[in-house]
């Protein structure tokens, strides 16, 4: 008789804590989620056939790993609202057309920035004088 195989549920379980510590990046924290929902289901299925016996990792592995989605799906939603409000596709556009011009490109770089610093008191660049 062999050993448990346990490696399925351990796995759920990092790959469930990878997804959570990269969820801002959301594709990281989506595609981790998502391999630790289905490593977890297949660790929890052993367990349930007793060739493993940490039935309890991979259901935390599958809990972590729903977080992990959940929280990419609401970094999905705070990026796209910050890109709105910083006027991110205003400047996408005015660079587009800008094309190779340099002096035009820099110029849509400089409207957004200025555009920042008014509407959120912000600004991107350091000052002078900062360190």
């Amino acid at each position: 008789m062999t050993g448990p195989r346990n490696g399925t549920g351990t796995a759920a379980l990092a790959v469930a804590v990878a997804g959570l510590a990269l969820c801002w990046s959301v594709l990281g924290g989506l595609v981790c989620g998502v391999v630790a929902l289905i490593l977890g289901g297949v660790g929890r299925a052993r367990a349930t056939r007793r060739e493993a016996d940490n039935g309890p990792v991979a259901a935390a592995g599958m809990a972590l790993g729903t977080v992990a989605v959940v929280a990419s799906v609401a970094f999905a939603v705070i990026w796209g609202l910050a890109w709105r409000d910083s006027g991110g596709a205003a400047y996408v556009d005015c660079a587009v057309k800008a094309g190779d011009d340099r002096a035009a490109a820099q110029a849509c770089t400089d409207e957004w920035v200025n555009g920042l610093q008014e509407k959120f008191g912000v600004s991107p660049r350091p000052t002078r004088g900062s360190t």
